[in-house]
């Protein structure tokens, strides 16, 4: 498994990092077997200490979890640790059915994706142009897996929408979380 441990105006030593890769083996081991990548940042937010961690399964899954603490990196890490355990114990016998089920690796599709600028500050003044202004440039991975697979991957990564590729006709869908508390699933023909 890769990782990319690495901290945003906190020094992240030796010790802290084979503690992550320590603790995180241990716990995917009774879960996923075959994790392909980690990325582990540590930053600060006023006067806590934050650790976010993401996760790639070979299913295709991704499991993201944060944790804070006021004092210590580590307890940062094991409260951040300790959120992703309990996500993947209660996936579990999901993530070993939809795993057994496929022979391959989820594929995934590149695509771009774009961040839009906010059109704030236009109090009662009509924009020049309707065009958005691009603020950000970036490439997206679409995975191609089934519904399911999809609101269990929404659901694991704590998001509010998801867009992939339908395994069964290979057609693009979002599954999406609706304000009632139900998801929604948006199939075009």
């Amino acid at each position: 498994m890769r990782y990319q441990i690495s901290g945003k105006q906190i020094d992240t030593g030796d010790a802290l990092k084979e503690h992550v890769e320590k603790e995180l083996d241990a716990m995917l081991e009774k879960y996923a077997q075959r994790p392909t990548d980690a990325y582990v940042v540590f930053s600060r937010d006023a006067h806590n200490l934050v650790c976010e961690a993401t996760v790639h399964l070979s299913s295709g899954l991704t499991a993201q979890a944060k944790g804070r603490a006021t004092t210590d990196v580590y307890a940062a890490f094991d409260a951040c640790c300790e959120r992703m355990d309990k996500q993947l114990r209660r996936y579990k016998r999901r993530l070993k059915d939809h795993h057994r089920e496929r022979t391959e690796p989820v594929e995934f599709a590149g695509a771009p994706s774009y961040i839009l600028a906010a059109d704030e500050g236009y109090e009662g003044e009509e924009p020049e142009s309707l065009q958005p202004m691009i603020i950000a440039e970036m490439e997206t991975r679409i995975p191609s897996i089934s519904v399911g697979e999809a609101v269990m991957q929404m659901e694991l990564a704590h998001s509010g929408v998801l867009v992939f590729r339908n395994e069964r006709h290979g057609r693009i869908n979002v599954v999406h979380r609706r304000d009632d508390g139900n998801i929604g699933w948006i199939d075009p023909e």
